[in-house]
């Protein structure tokens, strides 16, 4: 997926893919995947895809929703934040380095 945000150019297939995580089972409504990025230019962004009834929904028309996807610029610590969350100890470090004990 490509984006322009606020004058800058997002692209899953040019990022770094650095870590992901997921909420229940494809075809579930409340399903997501998110895919943490880094740009070359070292900027972080999560690509989001999930059904109906996750955050990534999207309005169908009156009151109907669908599934959607969608980028998101993330500063580092909120990168970090959201790889504390979701990631194992060895993939944290691996792209923040060592933390202490």
């Amino acid at each position: 997926m490509k984006k322009i945000i606020k004058g800058k150019k997002y692209d899953t297939e040019t990022a770094k893919l650095v870590g992901s995580a997921s909420y229940s089972y494809p075809g579930d409504f409340q399903h997501w995947v998110e895919t943490l990025y880094l740009k070359k230019t070292g900027e972080f962004f999560l690509h989001g895809v999930g059904g109906a009834l996750s955050k990534y929904s999207q309005s169908a028309g009156g009151n109907t929703v669908t599934g959607g996807e969608a980028i998101i610029p993330l500063s580092p610590e909120e990168a970090k934040a959201w790889a504390e969350k979701h990631l194992e100890v060895e993939e944290y470090e691996k792209i923040f380095g060592e933390v202490e004990e």
